[in-house]
């Protein structure tokens, strides 16, 4: 069974999308159709931008989306059993699989975009990679800052938790991971603490606008990052949907989740190649390749 997973935000590059622009006339169309929609021309950004330009919160997740659902749809041939994205990636996993039309996928990733941007200005914030460490020493040590706002984030593979909360916590935290024996405890270049309660302000602002969204039942499942369960039904799509901007990306257990049900080929579908190595550290006997 073929899996197809989608990437998040830091996959962009410059260029990104330009090749498929040139190629592709249903690509390009939807191209335009997304510059009409943001309201700018974010083709001239993802083709010729700065990488300054393409880390604009406003400008890397509406990127990264687009690229990822037109290098899917580009390819007629191919259609998954099932899907999963990291991330801002389950959003390009829905329109993929037909729960959501691009039009409205790309309204709501655009909206997505402006209230985490709000949320990190309100709460200035930030995250940090732990690595070599097991995931219950991470929680435990999170779970014992009580003066902070500290929390696993994304559980990208094992022995890689990414931890997310205020400044002051995160540098606590990454003191302690080290006297825990971490081999690294590396805070990341990113506006806010994505997967954490300091999203709150966001999630409210989204869930209206997800609420407000036709939802379709799609043609396969949706594993979830909420849960890295699968599911094809509306309301319960909506509601992991709404959960996921203060909850943790079950990355390692989605992975695992998506093998025992029977994938046995991941296609990466999008910027960057960084999904597939972490499908090789979590299922190491399955294929994993990128369109």
């Amino acid at each position: 069974m073929k899996a197809f997973i989608f990437p998040g935000q830091g996959a962009q590059f410059t260029g990104m999308g330009k090749e498929l622009y040139a190629s592709n006339e249903k690509a390009k169309s939807l191209f335009e159709s997304a510059n009409k929609i943001l309201g700018f021309a974010i083709t001239e950004i993802m083709f010729s931008g700065s990488a300054e330009e393409l880390k604009q919160t406003k400008v890397t997740q509406p990127a990264v989306f687009i690229h990822s659902v037109l290098v899917a749809l580009s390819t007629d041939s191919q259609k998954p059993d099932m899907v999963a994205g990291h991330s801002l990636g389950e959003f390009s996993s829905l329109v993929v699989n037909g729960a959501l039309s691009f039009e409205d996928g790309l309204k709501l990733v655009a909206t997505r975009a402006q209230a985490m941007q709000k949320a990190c200005e309100k709460n200035p914030s930030t995250m940090a990679a732990i690595l070599g460490l097991d995931d219950v020493v991470v929680e435990e040590i999170c779970a014992n800052i009580k003066e902070e706002v500290v929390v696993a984030a994304n559980y990208n593979c094992p022995g890689q938790l990414v931890i997310s909360g205020s400044m002051k916590g995160i540098e606590i935290a990454c003191e302690k991971m080290k006297a825990a024996g971490a081999k690294r405890a590396l805070p990341l270049q990113v506006g806010g603490a994505f997967h954490s309660p300091l999203m709150e302000p966001a999630r409210e602002e989204l869930a209206q606008a997800i609420e407000s969204t036709h939802f379709q039942k799609p043609f396969c499942p949706v594993y979830q990052n909420v849960n890295a369960q699968p599911s094809d039904e509306v309301t319960v799509i909506r509601k992991n949907l709404i959960a996921q901007l203060t909850a943790p990306v079950r990355w390692t257990q989605t992975v695992q989740h998506m093998v025992a049900n029977g994938a046995t080929s991941f296609v990466e579908c999008g910027p960057g190649k960084v999904l597939q190595g972490l499908v090789k550290k979590i299922a190491p006997s399955v294929e994993a390749a990128s369109l």
